[in-house]
């Protein structure tokens, strides 16, 4: 027997207190789940008022809003915030909380209280980030990357700005182990390896890429901290450090970590692909296989961030031949998901159009990925806008429009109330059209030599950075209607059954919202997780 399924605000409880201490001392992986996800969403508005001011300041050459090294601190802290506060922990905490333990037939993850003390974690070392924003120095101005020897002499507050992601850093390691040893553990009878939800498959690949890769760059961060503090002449050439050995330590975690942000993302596609095109997904065993082969290649291609920094053609020809290797995986999931819409009876909702739109922006930000991958290519285009092109058509235009239709694919579930329908799709369009003039043209400039990260530029590239600043504008436009229509569907919309999207994997199975402890009895798995008989809407 369960115990009762919601407090006094509405949402199930299990603590017994009322108010705020319900939530920030609760352990049950639902209400874990909805912190993280309230915690990336305020996040992600900072990170993208200051992407905002920095497409201001880049409308038009010379000065428009803020002076050098206000931009400097800016585009860092844009950076920062937007990585490591909203992008990784985005999809792996805040759904993989909510939803992955229900997938798998569990009451809870396997550690309820590691589970809440690493969202503790997380908004410490958010804290921490956002103070070294107010003292000190200042705002940290070396980039997200806080590359040396610049970032061990800055008079700026790096320091405090590395210990605060040192901490975010032990919140990744501790979700990742949490994951793990639920989906080992704790799988209902008859939930084989080969039943598990894609969406489980793409969390369990993360969370070892969690686990192993997050210590490296914990422990960069704490010799970037002793340099600055103590003085070791580690990584500073003037004392006879070396700098490269700091971005092969920053890159063999930062570049794995690109798999933290873009797994869980493919999960989501794995998932919503299949319920919109009412069909079982083509090539189940291949993409779940697809999911552990990236997780695994992507943890040995790190040295293609630095092709200029004076690597041998030898090593250079290795990283590159392995970055066109994690090419394949990647390829095999896009590849079962267009073939399962083929011949599907598709519904073009809100959560399948930013669905789509992942498979056509990852597209692009994967094959402009292969140009960085190639050294020929990659010298032209190094620290050019068309990095940054690329880095955003992955990040943003995966995981962000997957994180997307996650909201609106999951959260009705856990709200009984659902969007409107018109105002979402109005919304996408906005965000697909405004995304795509402004990271397209960012291309566009890197092709033509625009560097990046510098406050001004030449008046050659004037004009397209000013179509690139009007297109941040429609996709914030976009973004404002989104966010909107989910707060007032999801506390004032229309009420939502068990099942809204007719899926077949467990968490349809439960009442909306779900139970405290998820089942009333414990469930028993006789099928595979795409098997739409009998899952029809309600």
């Amino acid at each position: 027997m369960s115990l009762p399924a919601t407090s006094s605000d509405g949402f199930w409880s299990d603590t017994g207190k009322t108010g705020i201490a319900s939530w920030i001392f609760s352990t049950d992986h639902k209400r874990i789940g909805l912190l993280y996800l309230y915690s990336v969403l305020g996040f992600f508005l900072v990170g993208v008022l200051l992407g905002v001011l920095l497409r201001l300041e880049l409308m038009a050459p010379g000065r428009t809003i803020m002076g050098p090294q206000t931009y400097n601190a800016t585009f860092t802290v844009h950076g920062v915030v937007m990585i490591f506060l909203f992008i990784i922990p985005s999809i792996p905490a805040s759904f993989g909380n909510l939803v992955m333990p229900i997938q798998i037939g569990a009451r809870d993850v396997a550690f309820p209280r590691l589970n809440l003390f690493s969202w503790w974690l997380y908004v410490i070392g958010a804290v921490i980030v956002l103070t070294a924003l107010f003292t000190g120095g200042g705002p940290p101005d070396t980039g997200w990357t806080f590359y040396v020897p610049f970032s061990a002499k800055t008079g700026t507050n790096v320091s405090l700005a590395v210990l605060g992601v040192f901490v975010l850093g032990f919140s990744s390691i501790l979700t990742g182990i949490n994951f793990v040893t639920t989906i080992h553990r704790l799988r209902a009878e008859g939930m084989t390896w080969g039943r598990l939800p894609l969406f489980v498959w793409s969390l369990y690949a993360t969370a070892w890429v969690q686990i192993l890769a997050t210590p490296i760059i914990a422990i960069t961060l704490v010799l970037v901290f002793v340099e600055r503090v103590v003085g070791t002449g580690l990584f500073d050439p003037s004392r006879g450090g070396d700098p490269i050995m700091f971005q092969h330590l920053f890159w063999i975690y930062s570049h794995p970590a690109v798999y933290i942000m873009i797994l869980p993302a493919m999960g989501v596609i794995s998932e919503i692909i299949p319920v919109f095109s009412r069909k079982p997904i083509f090539g189940y065993k291949m993409i779940a296989f697809s999911s552990l082969a990236i997780a695994a290649a992507g943890s040995v291609v790190w040295g293609h961030h630095m092709y200029t920094s004076g690597m041998s053609d030898t090593a250079i020809l290795v990283f590159s031949f392995l970055t066109f290797i994690v090419a394949i995986p990647s390829a095999i999931k896009v590849f079962n998901w267009v073939s399962t819409l083929y011949k599907g009876s598709i519904s073009l909702e809100a959560p399948m159009l930013f669905a789509l739109s992942f498979v056509l922006l990852f597209s692009i930000g994967g094959l402009s990925g292969l140009v960085l991958g190639a050294a020929a290519t990659d010298i032209h285009v190094h620290d050019t806008h068309f990095v940054v092109g690329h880095f955003h058509y992955v990040m943003f235009g995966g995981t962000g429009f997957a994180f997307f239709g996650a909201l609106h694919y999951w959260l009705p579930k856990f709200y009984g109330r659902r969007y409107a329908e018109k105002p979402a799709l109005v919304a996408w369009a906005l965000m697909f059209v405004g995304f795509n003039i402004m990271y397209f043209t960012m291309q566009v400039l890197g092709i033509r030599g625009m560097p990046r990260r510098y406050y001004d530029y030449l008046p050659e590239f004037a004009r397209l950075n000013l179509v690139a600043t009007i297109g941040s504008w429609i996709l914030v436009l976009g973004l404002i209607i989104l966010l909107v229509n989910l707060f007032r569907g999801l506390f004032r919309g229309e009420a939502v059954g068990a099942n809204p999207w007719g899926g077949a994997t467990l968490e349809w199975s439960i009442p909306t919202p779900p139970p405290t402890e998820n089942f009333e009895e414990d469930p028993v798995v006789t099928h595979g997780p795409y098997d739409f008989k009998g899952a029809g809407k309600p």
